[in-house]
């Protein structure tokens, strides 16, 4: 897959709101490329990696209780590069900076925002004997979470490991939230998890829920793509329309950043 865009091209010297990027399990930089494109068009920043370890070319800490930590820290260190050692670094409003986490993505905003998962919780009511499972059944420890209080606004789209966190364990979280959640969940989502974490979280937050399975938060695919890799691209139902639901999902996020992060 190609994505469009220009090598070094120039950047305004205007202070600009900056929206980052975490991708889901085994995904990449480029999964919401448009919703990223559609910011960028926008006036905002932005900026997306592949986590190490978590992406579609290294699954080395896939699964592993390590990586609850890792995807935190990953973002921590974009922030930090982005606004300490990028060459435009001046770009960049220190003050307007928000969050897109889809799937363990969406987990990963809500620990920088503040939340602690409950790990006990999560072993209850885990049974597989492989991966963080078994880690943590085997008396393994939570990695220290990082909390970055320079993220003021976050969206988050089908949260990951959403049992692993209680109405206690997410009250941290204090800043604005737009929470998206699929009806039908699967791939590892649960969508009872999904739907209790919209309602134990502090704010409000603004709630959306889209009568599709999880990954309808994924672009839209080219022919190309759909036919090598059906899986994340054909929807249930057969009936849902991803590139119309895209152009809404989109004006609502840029809506909602520039509410929280422009109007302030």
């Amino acid at each position: 897959m190609s994505l469009r865009g220009v090598k070094d091209c120039s950047i305004s010297p205007a202070k600009l709101p900056l929206v980052i990027f975490s991708h889901g399990r085994g995904a990449w930089f480029g999964a919401h490329h448009d919703t990223a494109e559609a910011l960028a068009d926008a006036g905002f920043a932005v900026a997306a990696i592949n986590h190490p370890g978590d992406n579609a070319n290294d699954s080395s800490r896939r699964d592993t209780l390590s990586v609850w930590g890792s995807r935190p820290a990953d973002m921590v260190r974009l922030l930090n590069f982005l606004l300490k050692d990028w060459k435009d670094r001046d770009v960049v409003d220190h003050d307007r900076i928000g969050l897109f986490g889809f799937s363990l993505g969406g987990y990963t905003g809500l620990v920088l925002a503040g939340a602690n998962p409950d790990t006990e919780r999560f072993a209850a009511r885990c049974t597989s004997k492989i991966g963080s499972c078994a880690e943590l059944h085997s008396g393994a420890s939570l990695p220290s979470l990082p909390r970055d209080t320079r993220i003021k606004a976050a969206v988050l789209a089908d949260a990951a490991l959403s049992t692993a966190f209680t109405q206690e364990s997410v009250k941290g979280v204090q800043i604005p939230l737009q929470v998206w959640r699929s009806e039908l969940g699967g791939y590892g989502v649960d969508a009872g998890g999904t739907s209790r974490l919209a309602g134990i979280l502090p704010g409000p937050p603004e709630i959306h829920v889209v009568p599709a399975d999880h990954y309808a938060f994924l672009a839209p695919c080219s022919p190309a793509l759909a036919e090598a890799n059906p899986r994340i691209c054909i929807d249930t139902p057969p009936t849902f329309d991803r590139q119309a639901f895209h152009r809404d999902f989109d004006t609502s996020v840029i809506r909602f950043f520039r509410k929280h992060l422009v109007s302030q």
